[in-house]
């Protein structure tokens, strides 16, 4: 069998969202063992409250990745905008390797960045001065400090205050900064860039320095579809779940 990497990213797994788990589970039993590494670039939960929290369907996505890399596919993590309290006892449950916001890959020859995606959306300055504060040590500590009955509430309150957010803003403003994103991409020394977040999938190419340089963007799940963007040496495709 060929090597295969797989990148996936915004699947916004919740209790209410069951097509969409129905649809990762079958990835992780039917598609993943094929894959050498599968890398998951934020957002696999639609709310993460710490790894204490045993809401359905947590418990079956850890068993079911935990089979996974227990079966000798290696499993990446980053954190992204809706999940970025997963921490290291999940990632000990599951067997997965969590990500720093940035990684650079060795992708068949081609050096690649990897990242949620968030970081690049500069322009939408109140969101930015959010994260800022949320991943700091002590905000986090302090959150995770509650108990776990008013971190469910307080999760439901930041889902329908991010979905406001959304409305009242243009999309461009969510959308990446592309000046942004070259200088990031100039920073880790690549031409290419895989990411999410920004739920628009396309492929972009532009110039960096007068170098040709590529920036994929992963699609998000829905629960009649979803997408993994393949990797082998002949290069890459888009396969549906």
């Amino acid at each position: 069998m060929p090597r295969e990497i797989h990148f996936i990213s915004d699947l916004h797994i919740s209790l209410e969202k069951t097509g969409i788990t129905k649809r990762f589970l079958s990835y992780l039993e039917q598609h993943a063992p094929r894959a050498e590494a599968v890398y998951i670039l934020g957002d696999l939960f639609d709310a993460w409250i710490g790894d204490d929290d045993p809401t359905p369907p947590n418990a079956k996505i850890k068993r079911q990745l935990k089979h996974l890399t227990s079966s000798g596919t290696q499993v990446y993590l980053q954190q992204g905008n809706r999940d970025f309290l997963l921490g290291q006892r999940f990632c000990t449950e599951t067997g997965v390797n969590m990500l720093g916001d940035y990684a650079v890959i060795d992708l068949f020859g081609t050096p690649t960045l990897l990242t949620h995606g968030d970081l690049l959306c500069t322009d939408d300055l109140p969101y930015q001065a959010f994260r800022e504060k949320s991943h700091t040590p002590e905000w986090q500590q302090n959150v995770l400090s509650k108990p776990l009955w008013l971190r469910l509430i307080a999760a439901r309150w930041y889902r329908l205050r991010s979905h406001f957010h959304k409305r009242g803003k243009t999309q461009d403003i969510m959308d990446v900064n592309r000046q942004t994103v070259i200088d990031t991409m100039r920073e880790h020394g690549v031409l290419q860039l895989i990411h999410g977040h920004t739920h628009r999938p396309a492929i972009h190419e532009f110039e960096i320095d007068g170098q040709k340089a590529k920036r994929f963007v992963l699609p998000d799940w829905k629960k009649n579809s979803a997408q993994v963007l393949c990797w082998t040496e002949q290069g890459h495709r888009l396969e549906a779940i």
